[in-house]
C-alpha cells in the first residue's frame, strides 16, 4: 500500500534535484521545461500535472516508488504498480531469475531486493553462509548484514577493511538517491560493526589493480572473487526496479578449480 506523502511535490522534485547536483537550469534544459516554470513548481506557486511529473522525475533518474509519491504528493494517482514477488504477476521473472542463478553454478549467486534481503540463491551460495550464526540466517536474510557482522562472514572475509569500505560506500551511495529511511539505518547498523584491521597495502596480482576483489577463507584455502550487479532493464513495476542480481566469479584460477572441486549442483536453493 501507497501512503501519502506530506510534503508538496515540489520540495520532493527540489531535494532529488539537489541530490543530483543538478542546477534548476540543468533540469529545466534537459526536461524541455523553462527554468521559470520549473522555480515556480519547485516553489509551489505553479501545479506541476502528471506528465510534467514523470518527465522531471525520469531526467533525475528518480526510484519508481518515489515517482509514485511524488505524484501522489501533486494530487495524482501513482502511475507503477508493485506486485508480490511470489504472485503470478511475477511468476515468469522468477522463473528467469532461476535459471540464471542456477546457470551461474558452481559459483555463487543470489537475487536480492531493494533493501539487501534475500531473495533467491543458488546452492553455491552455501560457502559465504557456513559457520554464519543463526540469527543472521533467520528470514529475512539480510546479505549485507550477513557480509559484515562479526558473525558472519567478516571473520573468514581477508581484507575486511577494503571490502566493508566498498559495501557502505555503495549502500551510502543508495540511501542518498533513494531517501531510504530503512537504507539510512542499515548504513548506521553496519558501520558501527568493528572494520578489521587498518587497511592493507594495494596487493600486486593484476585482478587488485583494477577492482577490489573479495578475498574469502575456506578451511585452509584463499578464495579469491569478483562480484557483478545485473539490474532489470526498464522495470515498470516498483518491486522489479529494486531487483539485483550479484553473482560472484572466480578471480585466479586456484578459486575457479576450488569452487569446481565443491561441485555445487546446478539447483536452487531459493
Amino acid at each position: 500500500m501507497t501512503t501519502r506523502p506530506g510534503r508538496p511535490v515540489g520540495e520532493l522534485l527540489r531535494d532529488q534535484r539537489r541530490r543530483r547536483g543538478m542546477t534548476q537550469l540543468d533540469l529545466s534544459i534537459e526536461a524541455g521545461v523553462s527554468a521559470r516554470h520549473l522555480s515556480f513548481v519547485e516553489t509551489g506557486r505553479s501545479r506541476p500535472s502528471p506528465d510534467l511529473i514523470l518527465r522531471l522525475a525520469e531526467q533525475l533518474d528518480t526510484p519508481l516508488a518515489e515517482r509514485n509519491m511524488m505524484l501522489l504528493a501533486g494530487g495524482y494517482a501513482p502511475a507503477y504498480p508493485s506486485h508480490d514477488l511470489d504472485g503470478p504477476e511475477l511468476a515468469p521473472l522468477r522463473a528467469a531469475v532461476r535459471q540464471i542463478l542456477n546457470g551461474h553454478s558452481p559459483y555463487p549467486a543470489v537475487l536480492v531486493d531493494q533493501h539487501w534481503h534475500l531473495v533467491e540463491a543458488n546452492p553455491a551460495v552455501a560457502l559465504f553462509t557456513a559457520g554464519a550464526a543463526q540469527h543472521l540466517l533467520a528470514p529475512p536474510i539480510n546479505v549485507l548484514r550477513l557480509s559484515l557482522h562479526p558473525d558472519g562472514m567478516a571473520s573468514r572475509i581477508l581484507n575486511l577493511p577494503q571490502w566493508r569500505a566498498h559495501l557502505l560506500r555503495r549502500l551510502h551511495q543508495q540511501a542518498a538517491t533513494t531517501n531510504d529511511l530503512a537504507l539510512s539505518e542499515l548504513f548506521e547498523e553496519l558501520r558501527g560493526y568493528p572494520s578489521g584491521d587498518d587497511p592493507a597495502a594495494p596487493t600486486s596480482d593484476d585482478v587488485s589493480r583494477v577492482v577490489i576483489p573479495l578475498r574469502y577463507r575456506h578451511g585452509d584455502q584463499e578464495l579469491s572473487f569478483l562480484s557483478t550487479t545485473t539490474l532489470f532493464g526498464t522495470p515498470l513495476d516498483v518491486t522489479v526496479s529494486g531487483l539485483a542480481v550479484e553473482a560472484f566469479f572466480p578471480a585466479d584460477p586456484v578459486t575457479t578449480a576450488a569452487l569446481h572441486a565443491l561441485g555445487a549442483p546446478a539447483a536452487s536453493a531459493g
